[in-house]
């Protein structure tokens, strides 16, 4: 099997070095790869949102599957063009990508189908943003959310209200993260720890990867600003098969069959 590997970090980096682990894969491409990558696969100076691109290539290397590591070009649609052109890929449409494109939307759809999640409010203008704000923040303190992808950088939490009040204005009158902070949520502060779960799915079926526990601040002892990531570890102590199956139960597989519902398998 050919196989075209989309992104260049050090994701794509792991998915490389088990992709050409698999007797099924015959040639690894990766669009556009790194310097660890390039010992594994044959490097293309094409970026991950380069679509039309990609395509073309897949179509003259006659691909056989394209797996895409980074949530940008789903959500620009680059497997919505890779179907239209009949080759396959691993990764959601860009309807379905909402759920990592947009948390507005996120938020909403866990509001309706009862998805456990943190009270929050959506708005599109800062005025009633900070107005919010100056309302709730005195008793509950509050975090301010980019609605749009931001690369991990777009979440605030915020100690003070002067602080939440700053997040606003950078994201909605500063545009300081561009399209993406034209709209924010604000919601409620939580406290505990971290535990990421990320799941393969056909947009039915659920299987849960191992959890892990994923440290965002910049600083050490969890301070500075949020970032698309300092590092992670598995397994995580305090994650006992019981409580993966009800975040499976009270999370994933109503979230999966919402999207299905809908007419957007995330698969």
């Amino acid at each position: 099997m050919r196989i075209l590997l989309i992104g260049g970090g050090g994701r794509e980096h792991a998915l490389a070095w088990k992709l050409v682990q698999s007797h099924h894969c015959e040639r690894l491409f990766a669009a556009p790869g790194n310097a660890g990558i390039a010992p594994l696969a044959e490097c293309v100076p094409i970026q991950p949102k380069q679509i039309p691109a990609l395509v073309q290539f897949a179509r003259e290397q006659r691909i056989e599957l394209v797996v895409v590591g980074p949530e940008s070009p789903l959500i620009a649609g680059l497997a919505d063009a890779l179907q239209q052109a009949g080759i396959p890929c691993f990764g959601p449409s860009r309807a379905a990508a909402q759920l990592e494109g947009s948390k507005a939307f996120a938020k909403q759809l866990m509001a309706e189908i009862d998805v456990p999640t943190a009270p929050f409010r959506v708005f599109d203008e800062p005025a009633e943003a900070k107005r919010y704000l100056q309302q709730r923040f005195p008793h509950q303190m509050c975090v301010v959310k980019a609605d749009g992808e931001a690369l991990g950088k777009g979440v605030f939490v915020c100690d003070t209200l002067q602080d939440a009040l700053d997040a606003v204005t950078f994201l909605m009158e500063q545009h300081g993260l561009g399209e993406a902070g034209q709209c924010v949520v604000i919601e409620d502060r939580l406290y505990g720890r971290e535990l990421s779960l990320l799941c393969f799915t056909d947009g039915h079926t659920v299987h849960a990867m191992p959890p892990v526990r994923d440290y965002k601040r910049a600083f050490d002892g969890d301070r500075g600003p949020n970032t698309g990531g300092m590092g992670c570890f598995t397994p995580v102590p305090d994650a006992p098969p019981a409580l993966i199956e009800q975040a499976l139960h009270q999370i994933v597989q109503p979230t999966i069959r919402a999207l299905a519902t809908r007419g957007i398998p995330y698969r």
